[in-house]
């Protein structure tokens, strides 16, 4: 009963220390400080305006550096219905810039980051797209260097209030934190004492003789 009880003890101590430690890996928003993107509209790289560019239509004007104060968008589309916010923390904001409701159409957008990137696009995460009716389309495009972004399934209200997401990578776990490391170890060695225990108590039985008879 009684190795049943450590046996037990340790076996717990031991998967607590393995969960605590597979806790520290998730998932997390990408910083874009540094990113520079180049974009373009239903195919097409004139049809974007770049903050770069001063929004003025030049060659290469669809490329831009995220505003490290976010004081602006990075993108306007050439027909001046959209306006695209990246920020530094990971949030990206997509505007109805027209000032009127928009019906579904044809509204396809890419971002290449190039390497520009801490770590691969792994997922997005929409956080607010309450100002329209239906659901963007994100796409990773290009190993996570790229997303493509179809707007073309939504109907927009009129008042500027944006949809929000967040751009993720992957988070590798983490090392596991000096305690939870102590108590890893700790179970392990418990299990490794209990069986070494058991093993040898059943080395002794086993090598018992019996009385002689008389």
């Amino acid at each position: 009963m009684k190795k049943r009880t450590w046996e037990t003890l340790a076996r717990t101590a031991f998967a607590a220390a393995i969960i605590g430690s597979a806790a520290c890996a998730h998932a997390t928003t990408l910083p874009l400080q540094g990113a520079v993107i180049t974009a373009s509209y239903n195919g097409t790289a004139a049809a974007m305006l770049g903050l770069d560019d001063a929004f003025s239509g030049s060659a290469g004007g669809n490329t831009t550096a995220l505003d490290p104060l976010n004081a602006s968008v990075e993108f306007l589309s050439a027909d001046f219905a959209f306006a695209f916010d990246f920020a530094a923390d990971g949030t990206l904001s997509i505007y109805n810039n027209s000032g009127a409701p928009l019906d579904p159409g044809a509204y396809s957008f890419r971002f290449d980051f190039g390497s520009t990137l801490a770590a691969p696009i792994t997922a997005f995460k929409l956080l607010d797209g309450s100002a329209v009716g239906g659901l963007p389309l994100f796409s990773i495009l290009d190993g996570g260097t790229a997303l493509g972004l179809d707007l073309g399934a939504l109907s927009w209200n009129g008042d500027f209030t944006p949809i929000t997401a967040s751009i993720e990578a992957a988070q590798a776990a983490a090392v596991p934190e000096p305690g939870s490391m102590a108590i890893l170890l700790a179970g392990a060695g418990a299990l490794a004492l209990v069986r070494r225990r058991s093993s040898s108590s059943s080395s002794s039985r086993g090598s018992g003789s019996a009385a002689p008879r008389t």
